[in-house]
């Protein structure tokens, strides 16, 4: 079975699974998405360990079915099986396989068993699979599934019919394979469940083609043992596009986000992209108001930062307290006034900016996704950070991007790359608003790059190289004299075109312009003569 076929089968999976749902009246119920992504990651997870297991014993791999071999093992040979598994994948007892579940389902209080079932996965991983609070508290891995379905008398039912759905095919065929077919089907499986629905705690769902740009400009050279962080990490896309950039098994991902929805996504975004490793890092809270990643009293620096930060957040409740003697460093220009309509708020992502350049290593890099406006700002927090970041020589480039490149939001952006030693020296600023193609995404307008287009960025940016009316190439010192603005427009030449023409060609054309002058003029005499015979005509009468 070939990648493509599998993911059609994959996503034909969700489907069903959400029309299970729907026929439990959950469709579109805001624990919908935890049923989901929830029994996807127990699929996942039973698949993997079939797969792992086969390949540590070559009886398992000849047997014709792995599971009544594995049922002869003793206790002692299955536990020696487990500590030879990948720490990276998840160890299962006998009793939590799927087939298991499967056979009991015909069992009184089945919702039970399979609650049972999920839960002791949960514990039985949970130094491994857990992910933490900025308290400290640990999230297991699993829920009480059942529980969402308000009816009792229905949840046994609930219940085998999502096993039904589980047993019809296996991932296991697919693991050979590199993992970022993954990324097609999480856009899938999450795509109804990481909207902006504006309010307190909105979502914006990154697109592929933006976090590709970014990964691939700020990895343009081989690295290991490299640290990767983002603030707001939401489901975790910049991320996973960054750690396949430079290789899962070379990085470790660090992310704080105070979505409980997100960091769950996260979680799993992580078990399918083989970052396992990573998972004690995922952490749910405000980094602003409570930054949890730290070594020692000090905030953690990384190698590599991302992030689309929230543009419209409600930050009133606690914005003071960020104006504390301890956060004066980390937000050195300054905190941002609360506005009077809140919603429209375009402060917080300032907040980010700055706890972002605070966090990069001394030679870090950083890619953010900020609104366009902030790049040509005349005055206020904008300018100063722009100014740190020109003063400090730590800015690398920017990219204006195409208008609706987010089709859920109408705001237009830019990405700031920020590198912290700057080994390249000259600033890159690139105009790629005309790029894409304009296609309908539900109400919305969206623009849509081609890969010919993303590459075209990604090598023309990394190239240094400048192209008419597409990038410029420009000296801190050029960027200190625009008044430090960071827009490729206003370093464009302007050029006139000059064609080669003979005396009498130029004769000619002299003639011709005064022949239509004489023309005007005299059109013109007339027009005023009848202006004057009309103002005598005007007189005074009274009512």
């Amino acid at each position: 079975m070939n990648t493509q076929d599998f993911t059609i089968q994959t996503k034909e999976l969700i489907d069903n699974l959400k029309g299970i749902c729907a026929n439990a009246g959950l469709g579109n119920d805001g624990n919908e998405f935890k049923i989901i992504t929830q029994v996807f990651l127990y699929k996942f997870m039973n698949d993997k360990f079939g797969y792992e297991v086969k390949r540590i014993d070559s009886r398992l791999q000849a047997a014709e079915n792995w599971e009544d071999e594995i049922s002869k093992y003793s206790e002692s040979e299955y536990e020696l099986l487990l500590m030879k598994m990948s720490p990276d994948s998840a160890k299962l007892k006998k009793k939590h396989y799927l087939s298991n579940l499967h056979n009991k389902q015909n069992l009184e209080e089945f919702a039970k068993i399979f609650d049972n079932t999920l839960r002791d996965i949960a514990i039985f991983n949970g130094d491994i699979f857990s992910v933490k609070t900025g308290t400290g508290a640990k999230i297991v891995l699993f829920d009480e599934l059942s529980q969402y379905i308000t009816d009792s008398s229905e949840r046994d039912n609930f219940c085998r019919a999502i096993i039904n759905q589980l047993v019809n095919f296996s991932f296991e065929k697919i693991f050979t394979q590199k993992f970022d077919f993954f990324s097609t089907i999480f856009e899938y499986l999450i795509k109804d469940y990481n909207k902006d629905g504006g309010g307190k705690y909105a979502e914006y769902y990154t697109p592929h083609a933006v976090s590709k740009i970014m990964a691939f400009i700020l990895v343009d050279t081989p690295v290991s043992n490299v640290s990767c962080y983002d603030p707001a990490a939401g489901s975790g896309t910049l991320l996973m596009n960054l750690a396949h950039a430079i290789g899962e098994d070379k990085c470790t991902i660090y992310s704080q986000d105070k979505s409980q929805k997100s960091s769950s996504l996260l979680r799993l975004n992580l078990i399918l992209n083989n970052l396992v490793h990573s998972l004690h890092n995922i952490i749910q809270g405000d980094t602003l108001l409570t930054p949890y990643h730290k070594t020692g009293t000090e905030l953690m620096q990384f190698d590599y930062i991302v992030s689309n930060p929230p543009f419209k957040l409600d930050f009133s409740d606690y914005r003071n307290d960020l104006d504390s003697k301890q956060n004066h460093n980390r937000f050195f220009a300054g905190i941002p006034a609360v506005p009077a309509k809140k919603k429209e708020s375009m402060a917080i992502y300032l907040l980010f900016i700055q706890h972002i350049i605070y966090s990069l290593s001394s030679t870090g890099k950083g890619a953010i996704v900020v609104p366009t406006g902030f790049i040509t700002a005349q005055s206020g927090i904008e300018k100063k950070i722009r100014q740190k970041l020109i003063d400090e020589k730590m800015l690398r480039g920017v990219i204006s991007m195409p208008s609706n490149i987010f089709a859920t939001t109408g705001t237009n952006v830019s990405v700031l790359f920020i590198d912290k030693a700057n080994t390249k020296g000259n600033i890159v600023l690139m105009d790629a608003s005309k790029l894409g193609t304009t296609v309908k995404d539900g109400k919305n307008q969206k623009t849509l790059l081609s890969i010919e287009e993303e590459n075209l960025i990604i090598q023309t940016f990394n190239e240094h190289k400048a192209v008419d009316d597409f990038t410029v190439v420009v000296s801190y010192e050029q960027i200190v004299d625009k008044n430090y603005s960071f827009s490729a427009g206003q370093y464009f030449d302007v050029k006139i075109e000059y064609t080669d023409i003979t005396p009498e060609e130029f004769e000619s054309k002299m003639n011709s312009f005064k022949t239509n002058m004489d023309s005007l003029f005299a059109e013109s005499r007339v027009l005023e003569d009848e202006i004057k015979k009309q103002l005598v005509g005007l007189v005074y009468e009274t009512l």
